[in-house]
C-alpha cells in the first residue's frame, strides 16, 4: 500500500526523507553494527547524537546562552505539573484558558497552589484568542502560562500576552518549529515533541537558568526537578534514546528545508489553500475567527453531524487519513505540521470540492 496523507493531530506524519534515513540507520548506525534502539546512552555514538541535536535545536530557534535545552520523557501532560513543582516559588499562578490542554495545565497546577484563570476564550467553545494586552495579573504570580497553539480548537497567539514582567510559560506541542520564536520572550517552553517533530513519549523544555532551582515544591520526585535533568545534560536516566535520535533527523530536515523562516512561509501558502477553499466553500466552513487561526490545525463542519462522518469516512477510503475532529468537539480538523506536503493539503481541497458537489 502506498502512503496515505495523514492529518492526524499527533502522533503525526513525519518528513519522508527522515523516515528514509532512519530505516537505512536501522539495523547498523553508520557502521557501529547496531541500531541506536539498541545502543547505551553512555555511548560515544549517542552522546554525539544527543549534543548535535541539542546544538541545532539552539541553532533553529536562536536560543540564547542563558537558557537550558532539556529533553524529558512523559510529553507535555507531565510538563502541566512540573512547571508549577519547579516555578510555583510563592503558590500562585496564572493561566490563560484557551482549549482543553490550558484547561487541564490549569486544574494540574490547582494541586500546587493558587492557579488564577485571568483570561479565557471559553465563553465561545474557543474559538478566538482573548485580548491579553492588559490582563489582571497577580502581583505575586510566579509565572503566566498558555498553550500557544491549540490544537483542538485551532487557535493561536499571534501576540504574545503582556505578563507585566512575570515569566511567560508557554506550551508549544503544536506549533513548535512551525516559525521563528523569540525565545528571550519566555521563561520557560515547552512541548510534546509528537505533533511537529517526532515520534511520542518525549518533552523538549527550554528553560532560562536563573529559572532552575534546587528549591522545588515539598514533595516533588527528583525525577521532575529540572535541576537534575540540567545538571546531567538530560542524561540522568535513560533518556528516549531512539526518538532524541528521531528528533535530531528532523532538525537536520528543517535547517535543510532553509530554517524556521523559509518554514513559515511553506506552512502560510499551505494554510492558505486550505483555508480560501474554506471561506468561498457554501458547505464547509471554518470554526475559528480569521485573525486567531492556526497555521497547523484546521477544523471545520459542514453544520450536519451525519454529513461530518459520512466526509471523513469517504476521505479515508480516497487516501486522506484521521480528519476526524476531537471527540470533545466533532466535525473535521486537518492537522497540516511541517512534514504535510502542500500535495496533500491540495489534495484534501480537491476531495472536499467534489463532495460539496456530490452533497451540496
Amino acid at each position: 500500500m502506498s502512503r496515505v496523507y495523514n492529518f492526524s493531530a499527533g502522533p503525526a506524519v513525519l518528513p519522508e526523507d527522515v523516515l528514509r534515513e532512519m530505516a537505512q540507520e536501522m539495523m547498523d548506525y553508520r557502521g557501529c553494527g547496531m541500531s541506536v534502539m539498541e545502543m547505551s546512552h553512555r555511548s560515544k555514538e549517542f552522546e554525539t547524537i544527543l549534543e548535535q541535536a541539542k546544538a541545532d535545536l539552539r541553532e533553529l530557534l536562536g536560543i540564547p546562552e542563558n537558557y537550558e535545552v532539556l529533553f524529558i520523557q512523559g510529553g507535555a501532560h507531565l510538563q502541566f505539573a512540573m512547571v508549577p513543582m519547579n516555578l510555583m516559588k510563592n503558590r500562585v499562578a496564572d493561566y490563560i484558558v484557551t482549549g482543553q490542554w490550558a484547561k487541564k495545565a490549569l486544574s494540574e497546577a490547582k494541586l500546587y497552589g493558587t492557579a488564577n484563570k485571568i483570561a479565557t476564550s471559553e465563553d465561545e467553545t474557543f474559538s478566538y484568542i482573548p485580548d491579553c494586552s492588559d490582563l489582571p495579573i497577580s502581583e505575586n504570580a510566579d509565572y503566566v502560562h498558555i498553550c500557544e497553539n491549540n490544537t483542538i480548537y485551532g487557535t493561536k497567539f499571534h501576540t504574545l500576552p503582556n505578563t507585566k514582567g512575570k515569566p511567560l510559560v508557554a506550551d508549544v506541542s503544536s506549533c513548535f518549529l512551525s516559525e521563528p520564536m523569540d525565545v528571550s520572550r519566555y521563561g520557560l517552553i515547552y512541548g510534546g515533541v509528537q505533533k511537529n517533530i517526532g515520534p511520542a513519549g518525549m518533552a523538549i523544555v527550554i528553560i532560562r537558568k536563573d529559572l532552575i532551582s534546587e528549591e522545588t515544591l515539598e514533595g516533588t520526585p527528583t525525577y521532575l526537578k529540572y535541576k537534575i535533568h540540567a545538571d546531567a545534560g538530560s542524561l540522568y536516566n535513560t533518556p528516549n534514546c531512539y526518538c532524541i535520535y528521531a528528533c535530531g533527523k528532523v532538525f537536520e530536515w528543517l535547517k535543510r528545508m532553509g530554517g524556521l523562516s523559509a518554514m513559515k512561509k511553506i506552512n502560510e501558502e499551505k494554510a492558505a489553500v486550505l483555508y480560501d477553499f474554506l471561506d468561498h466553500s457554501k458547505l464547509f466552513h471554518g470554526t475559528v475567527r480569521k485573525e486567531d487561526r492556526s497555521l497547523m490545525n484546521v477544523p471545520f463542519v459542514t453544520g450536519s453531524k451525519e454529513l461530518d462522518g459520512r466526509f471523513v469516512e469517504e476521505a479515508k477510503l480516497a487516501g486522506l487519513q484521521n480528519l476526524k475532529g476531537h471527540r470533545s468537539v466533532g466535525g473535521m480538523r486537518a492537522s497540516i505540521y511541517n512534514a504535510m506536503p502542500i500535495q496533500g493539503v491540495k489534495a484534501l481541497v480537491a476531495f472536499m470540492e467534489k463532495f460539496e458537489k456530490e452533497n451540496g
